[in-house]
């Protein structure tokens, strides 16, 4: 299914609030329910993230990014140049996606990170609950594989006493710990 079509469907309320589905690469893939631990370490990283990018950024909680013509999918948090007045549509060009995983862990490493990496997305962080970690990907790069698949290259894994420094906002220094329940 192409993004437009899914929009289509979306606007034509053929899906209710209740319908956790997001669109990547053409499929309708359903969303995982957050538990508590979850939820609360949105709300952390999205603090964290507005004050680290401050008023020329607009940080979004749970909204679709459209990616390319057959993705449209609802990370957990997504930053992106200018205010919410200025985004009429969803945005494209985020310049940070977080996800946070617990039982989606490998789902949002793995399938996402090349979904992200694919678009161009020059920061992608997960906030690795399982293991207590912040998964920081970075250099997008296209796979020598047949598929012509896409991965990040670089992957550093922080622990909660470390700091990172969004590459948007390279000023920032924002604490592990600060981003984990």
């Amino acid at each position: 299914m192409t993004r437009t079509r899914y929009e289509r469907l979306v606007d034509a309320g053929i899906f209710s609030t209740e319908d956790r589905v997001e669109l990547l690469d053409g499929l309708l893939v359903a969303r995982e329910p957050q538990g508590s631990l979850h939820a609360m370490a949105v709300g952390l990283t999205r603090t964290a993230l507005e004050r680290a990018f401050g008023r020329s950024y607009h940080v979004r909680e749970e909204k679709p990014v459209a990616l390319d013509d057959l993705s449209e999918p609802e990370p957990d948090i997504v930053v992106v140049r200018g205010g919410l007045r200025g985004h009429r549509t969803h945005p494209s060009s985020p310049v940070l996606v977080a996800e946070v995983a617990d039982t989606s862990l490998a789902f949002d490493c793995v399938r996402k990170g090349a979904l992200y990496a694919r678009a161009g997305v020059a920061d992608y962080w997960v906030l690795n609950l399982v293991n207590d970690v912040l998964e920081v990907y970075r250099e997008p790069v296209r796979t020598p594989s047949p598929r012509g698949g896409w991965k990040y290259a670089s992957v550093r894994l922080l622990k909660r006493n470390a700091t990172v420094a969004p590459l948007a906002a390279p000023r920032a220094r924002i604490r592990i710990a600060a981003l984990l329940p």
